[in-house]
């Protein structure tokens, strides 16, 4: 796979980039390559979302639903291990 660099971004767009990123659990370079694809009209997904299609994923909302529901899993009863 080729590689470019960008240099002279503009900061607001590199802080939405980001913002995008954070806000869907991608990384930068996948937003990067989504924002080029439907700039340029190409249909092609990339790579990664044939197997995210395959495997899921969840959003943050219930990554914390999940984190929330398991936290009692670390808990230790201390009278248990006395």
């Amino acid at each position: 796979m080729s590689q470019i660099t960008l240099r002279g971004l503009d900061p607001q767009i590199e802080r939405e980039i980001r913002r995008i990123a954070k806000k869907t659990g991608k990384s930068i370079n996948h937003v990067v390559l989504e924002m080029l694809g439907k700039s340029a009209g190409s249909r092609k997904r990339p790579p990664a979302d044939s197997l995210r299609k395959l495997a899921g994923g969840w959003t943050e909302n219930e990554a914390s639903e999940f984190n929330d529901a398991i936290n009692i899993c670390e808990q230790v009863d201390e009278e248990i291990w006395r």
